[in-house]
């Protein structure tokens, strides 16, 4: 009769702590191709970044409301820095936490950082620029049908009343004009809390503002730039008072750059300077790469490396600073109706940069045809924004080099 051994049985229970670790793993890992792939293929500026934002994490992966996702525009267009890079930051955070946050920051910016660095090392070694009217001439025409598709969604989300509807009007047409973006965001908001304030009869107790310790850094980092020889030390300071200090698009950096590179230091000449602009605004990715140009025509690559960690530092932590206020705003009415109005003031800024774009990227048959094909499938066949522009820059070149569009 042999002898049965019953050994123990085997320990099945799962760690807790290891679940949540590999989860946490996993949602990196899907942050990190997600925004590798974004930075890669997001052309167009700003408006078309979060458009592009809008369709893969709202309505694809569902990893965001569309709510959610004006909340956080609303914040982004609160603070300075580049309004799509915070934007990212903001969607990493809330898909994973701090971890998530620099995650997508980081690589949102870097494929971007590549290219303009690749950009410049043939402007450096050649003396001329890459060559690419030809792809652009049908990518733009995508874009704006991608912004278009997501105008549609944050609008009809933005716009709850008949109130918030005509402040977006006067929003678009002040953006159309050419009205400063913070002023015409927080005109949206003050009224709008003026608005609710007349209905409630009654001032809320609870005042808002949003933290904004920018003043002690722009006198810091004025004062540490302003060094004639060209350093390392100098340029991180310089960039980093810029990501600082500026609020709206590349064209207000453009701004900066001109008083300070050519200007007063006179680290560049005004044909470089707008050569680095030309190269951010044609690349994919945040149009503040622009800094990366720059740093490697004044640097090499750890210049370049320099300037793009000074200048998108900020963005990291005016976004870490404003993430925990978003649910406290939205739990007192003055702040939930002060964020309503700067929600429907950033879209009314994008409707206002889509019309300027619509003007420079429709300009014959052939784009108007590229822009309306797009929207239509984008519309029915839920296809992926980057497949589109992909397709978008082959058709530019075949129309251009042999249809001679």
């Amino acid at each position: 009769m042999s002898e049965d051994v019953l050994l123990p049985p085997q320990e099945t229970t799962t760690d807790t702590a290891t679940v949540a670790r590999d989860a946490s793993g996993t949602a990196l890992r899907q942050i990190a191709l997600s925004f590798l792939r974004l930075g890669t293929t997001a052309f167009g500026g700003p408006a078309a970044h979060i458009a592009m934002m809008e369709e893969e994490f709202v309505r694809r992966r569902g990893w965001v409301s569309h709510a959610d996702f004006l909340d956080m525009l609303g914040a982004s267009n609160l603070v300075p820095g580049p309004s799509s890079t915070e934007m990212a930051i903001h969607i990493g955070h809330q898909r994973a936490g701090w971890r998530g946050l620099v995650v997508a920051g980081v690589c949102f910016i870097l494929p971007a950082m590549l290219i303009v660095m690749a950009c410049a090392w043939a402007y450096v070694a050649f003396g001329s620029l890459p060559q690419v009217q030809s792809v652009l001439y049908g990518v733009k025409p995508v874009i704006i049908a991608v912004v278009l598709r997501a105008l549609w969604g944050l609008g009809r989300t933005a716009i709850k009343s008949s109130f918030l509807l005509a402040v977006g009007l006067l929003g678009t047409a002040a953006g159309i004009a050419g009205g400063n973006v913070l002023v015409i965001l927080l005109a949206a908001g003050l009224v709008t809390v003026f608005q609710a304030w007349i209905k409630e009869r009654r001032l809320s107790a609870n005042s808002f503002a949003l933290p904004m310790p920018i003043k002690p850094l722009i006198v810091a980092t004025g004062m540490l730039a302003a060094t004639v020889p060209i350093t390392l030390s100098a340029l991180f300071l310089l960039f980093l008072k810029f990501g600082a200090v500026i609020f709206g698009s590349g064209y207000v950096l453009l701004a900066f750059l001109q008083a300070d590179l050519v200007d007063r230091l006179h680290w560049l000449t005004q044909a470089q300077l707008l050569d680095a602009v030309a190269v951010g605004q044609v690349t994919p990715g945040p149009v503040f790469t622009t800094a990366t140009f720059i740093g490697y025509l004044l640097g090499g690559v750890r210049g370049a490396v320099v300037a793009t960690v000074g200048i998108f530092l900020p963005g990291f932590l005016f976004v870490a600073a404003s993430r925990p206020l978003i649910p406290r705003i939205r739990r007192s009415k003055i702040a939930a109706a002060f964020l309503d109005g700067v929600n429907v003031g950033a879209v009314a800024l994008m409707i206002a940069v889509t019309w300027q774009l619509s003007r420079a990227a429709l300009v014959d048959f052939p784009t108007v045809a590229i822009a309306a094909l797009s929207a239509v499938v984008l519309i029915y066949f839920r296809i992926n924004s980057a497949w589109l522009i992909f397709a978008g820059g082959l058709v530019g070149l075949v129309a251009t080099r042999w249809l001679g569009a």
